[in-house]
């Protein structure tokens, strides 16, 4: 296991003794290639790959391709749709998400492949932080992870067994006015 990003705790802090210290690991595989996959992750990893060179990019340049796959088999893909007023544009993540449970209101999404095709550097894509919102309320809302390959078209795929991993201590429906807590 190696960290995406890692910082020490700082030394300066003063803990009281009112304070815990508390650490959030990050547990993920990273496959060599592509070709290191199963073949329905390969698969799954060329549709989001096609999905991104259908991708409306005339600003940014900045094709991204996902695709999902339901836990019925079923694969949904999305791309990135951009805007002139870039808040109105929508990444290929949520694209693909919400045409999921447009279809399918109570489905479940087992996997979802990200691919970038043309990026700089050495390191799969992630999703961004409205992206990373989307999915963990989604995976809250079918009570089940859902797993994550970000690969590169030639090079490491990282693979995340659930969305949580990428939003620790995220905000959802609980920290609501009148949320119901569920029955155990």
């Amino acid at each position: 296991m190696t960290a995406l990003h890692s910082r020490p705790f700082p030394q300066n802090v003063r803990l009281t003794e009112m304070s815990t210290n508390r650490k959030i690991a990050l547990h993920y595989l990273q496959h060599a290639s592509w070709k290191a996959m199963p073949k329905e992750d390969r698969e799954l990893l060329e549709r989001a790959a096609k999905a991104a060179r259908k991708a409306y990019a005339p600003y940014s340049k900045f094709r991204v391709g996902a695709a999902l796959r339901m836990e019925d088999g079923q694969v949904v893909e999305g791309n990135n749709q951009e805007n002139a007023s870039f808040p109105a544009g929508i990444c290929a993540e949520r694209t693909a998400l919400h045409a999921a449970m447009s279809v399918t209101p109570k489905g479940t999404i087992e996997s979802m492949a990200i691919v970038v095709p043309q990026v700089r550097g050495s390191r799969p894509v992630t999703p961004c932080g409205i992206c990373r919102q989307a999915l963990i309320e989604q995976e809250r809302r079918q009570e089940g992870p859902i797993r994550l390959l970000m690969g590169l078209m030639r090079g490491p795929v990282i693979e995340m067994f659930s969305v949580d991993a990428l939003l620790p201590l995220s905000f959802d429906s609980s920290h609501l006015p009148g949320a119901r807590k569920k029955r155990a």
